[in-house]
């Protein structure tokens, strides 16, 4: 079965891409201005509040980029597509960093996000290029935040619910939106029990895979109180070495329609995975 091999692999996709390349809610404080008007975007405490408002947004196109470093060593895979936060399913298409001589090795991967589980077509590693590879998000170490190069667009709002220290940067414009720009720190495990159920068993998993459970992010919200981009710094442990990864995922033209349709049985891959 795809998931035992995916087991305690965890963040074994991310890794892959720099193998190849390399041989509580606590207080909130907010500085000044950050709470000019009653505007939910103006307000810190909204950032906590980011995942129930993407949830009534009903969808939006996401651009995600995933940096990884280590060994001085930096990487970055890039993402695009669509989420429905109503039904947690999304499609992107992921792309992952040309090799040191300028070639791209990989085509791009098409990911499904769904409740649960993460499905990937194009994954190489022994894959045949028509068929699917299913994991289950809860069976991985870092519940799906790193693992395909993307952090699912809710589960990174789902983070925030535990966010402490929460200050107020900047209000300024972000892709022609005006947006609030605040920074804090989210704790995994804490998050992992106030989230919703559907986001639950992920973010467990990931508390138990990170090496820390404290995440620094930035939010930016924007007039209505709806994330328009976060950015979150994770670190984890691969063959005994930290791994620092930024995770990023921009929001915007929301009420997009979006189409997911799951892959049949027959179009999973059940055969070994290469490591």
């Amino acid at each position: 079965m795809v998931v035992q091999q995916h087991r305690r692999r965890g963040v074994a996709f991310a890794a892959m891409a720099m193998t190849g390349l390399v041989a509580t809610s606590g207080g909130c404080a907010a500085g000044s201005g950050a709470a000019a008007d009653d505007r939910p975007g103006r307000d810190p405490g909204a950032v906590r509040k980011a995942a129930d408002v993407l949830l009534a947004s009903g969808s939006s196109k996401a651009r995600t980029s995933m940096e990884m470093a280590a060994g001085g060593t930096r990487v970055t895979i890039r993402g695009e597509g669509t989420y429905d936060f109503g039904k947690r399913m999304g499609q992107l298409k992921v792309v992952l960093p040309k090799d040191p001589a300028g070639a791209s090795e990989h085509r791009p991967i098409t990911e499904l996000l769904s409740p649960g589980a993460l499905y990937m077509k194009n994954r190489g590693a022994g894959v045949p290029a028509d068929k699917w590879v299913r994991v289950d998000s809860t069976a991985l170490e870092d519940g799906n935040l790193v693992t395909g190069g993307v952090t699912d667009p809710l589960a990174a709002a789902e983070l925030l619910r535990t966010a402490r220290n929460v200050m107020f940067v900047a209000e300024q414009d972000l892709a022609g939106t005006r947006v609030w720009h605040y920074r804090g720190v989210t704790d995994i495990r804490q998050a992992a029990k106030a989230a919703l159920p559907y986001a639950r068993g992920a973010l467990a998993a990931a508390a138990e895979g990170f090496s820390e459970d404290a995440v620094p992010f930035d939010a930016y919200l924007d007039e209505s109180g709806r994330l328009r981009k976060v950015r979150h710094q994770f670190s984890y442990l691969n063959q005994g070495r930290t791994v620092a990864v930024a995770s990023t995922t921009l929001l915007y033209a929301f009420g997009v329609r979006v189409t997911v349709t799951l892959p049949p049985r027959g179009d999973i891959f059940t055969g070994k995975i290469k490591a």
